[in-house]
């Protein structure tokens, strides 16, 4: 079984449509095990009871960002260890080094590339 059978994402954006165009990036690269949730708040809900490998999310949503959600991740034991991409429109280097500082494991810019994604998401798992 490849990593790509294996790996499980979660990916959060407030947004229906950047939802599609991720999971309809995810199907292409042939990742199936996926479920979305479309803010922060209600992500960090269902990380207790649905663990992942790696998550997805927008930066920039109403109540819990993108940043608010990591630093969630990164101070619980449970999901301290889990994978975290960024994916923001204004990929400005505040945004970028506060992401780094609270363990971001990567990020994308909207708009992106099923190619960029793969290649993004592969720095942080390794190989497709």
């Amino acid at each position: 079984m490849s990593l790509k059978d294996k790996l499980h994402i979660l990916v959060v954006d407030d947004m229906s449509t950047s939802r599609g165009l991720i999971t309809q990036a995810l199907d292409e690269i042939g990742i199936t095990n996926y479920r979305t949730e479309n803010d922060g708040a209600t992500a960090w809900r269902s990380l207790a009871s649905k663990p992942v490998h790696l998550i997805l999310s927008d930066f920039n949503m109403p109540g819990m960002d993108g940043l608010q959600l990591l630093e969630g991740i990164r101070a619980n034991k449970a999901t301290a260890r889990t994978g975290f991409i960024l994916i923001t429109g204004r990929a400005d280097p505040d945004t970028i080094n506060k992401g780094v500082k609270l363990g971001m494991n990567n990020f994308i810019k909207k708009p992106f590339q099923t190619a960029q994604l793969k290649a993004c998401i592969e720095k942080v798992v390794g190989p497709l």
